[in-house]
């Protein structure tokens, strides 16, 4: 079965704490969805309890991922699944280069005994920096050390092209960069989803980024709760009005 992500009455808890209750979300197999909505609503630890993560408690409800629950799955179970989690703010890793990070996950997802070839993996790795406009050199840097908030952003981007997911959790992956850079990642995650039929949910506060990323749904959370789902017409308004500006409607 494969269905895409199906979130079911979802009742998550962060630290005793309520974020979410109740909350039902469905991501058809290939669609991308925005999810928007104000700071502190839960958008963020949605993303953490689908990725597996154990500071964030499911007390009820599930959620399902091409017909297979994830509920107290690992966090490795889940991205070996095709799960893939863009950070909002990614951590720093001293002496862990950016293209020994990416060639040790793409090798967890090889067989027992199955290597891969080096001259591959580096021709792949430079064309999909190039992309990005990722200067090659950033492939030997520590991940994400020293780099500006749009280094690495495109950095998680870069690692999403090479590990090929399923479906893909962008939280905020275009906050830092500057505009012509935010279109150019718009677009090349645009590209890769259509050319894969990958899933994904994006959270995003940026209206000219969805433009430019035309998701197939776009959802805004107020509350806890999916108050309003569409299209373009949802981005005009909260442009003009803000979010507040669905919480009768």
């Amino acid at each position: 079965m494969d269905s895409g992500l199906c979130i079911q009455n979802l009742h998550l808890q962060v630290e005793n704490q309520t974020v979410l209750e109740n909350f039902s979300l469905d991501v058809p197999k290939g669609e991308i969805h925005a999810l928007m909505g104000p700071n502190g609503v839960g958008k963020s630890s949605l993303f953490k309890a689908i990725a597996g993560h154990p500071n964030y408690h499911v007390l009820r409800g599930d959620i399902y991922f091409n017909g297979i629950s994830l509920r107290n799955r690992k966090p490795d179970d889940i991205a070996q699944r095709g799960i893939f989690l863009a950070f909002q703010h990614p951590l720093e890793m001293e002496g862990l280069s950016v293209a020994n990070f990416i060639r040790a996950a793409l090798q967890s997802r090889q067989k027992a005994g199955e290597v891969f070839s080096s001259t591959d993996f580096y021709a792949q790795l430079y064309c999909c920096m190039d992309q990005l406009r990722i200067d090659h050199s950033f492939s030997s840097r520590s991940i994400h050390v020293g780099f500006s908030g749009g280094e690495k952003k495109r950095c998680e981007v870069l690692q999403m092209l090479m590990l090929r997911p399923r479906f893909a959790l962008l939280d905020e992956i275009d906050s830092g960069l500057d505009v012509d850079i935010l279109q150019l990642m718009a677009k090349e995650i645009h590209k890769f989803q259509e050319e894969n039929k990958m899933g994904g949910l994006v959270i995003t506060h940026s209206a000219r980024f969805l433009r430019h990323l035309r998701p197939d749904r776009v959802h805004v959370l107020l509350d806890g709760q999916i108050v309003r789902s569409g299209q373009e017409e949802i981005i005009g308004q909260i442009e003009h009005s803000g979010y507040r500006s669905f919480a009768l409607s």
